[in-house]
């Protein structure tokens, strides 16, 4: 499991979707980008269809995994 805590792009809030990991400033979860990409988004489709959402929070967000999964 990945510990967002350190990801500058996310945020938690209890008071917002339960608690889930979201992009800052919006009220998109996480798991939307990765739940997307999966049935095959690309990341301008998910940008576009989540507004608030940025290519740089994206971005951020992508390469956080990717580090994350290679310290594995």
């Amino acid at each position: 499991m990945i510990d967002w805590s350190n990801c500058s792009a996310v945020e938690r809030n209890p008071n917002i979707l339960s608690g889930a990991w979201v992009f800052k400033n919006t009220r998109v979860p996480v798991a939307a980008l990765f739940n997307n990409l999966e049935d095959g988004a690309t990341v301008k489709q998910f940008i576009q269809w989540f507004p608030g959402t940025t290519e740089r929070q994206t971005e951020q967000v992508l390469e956080y995994v990717a580090l994350s999964t290679a310290a594995v």
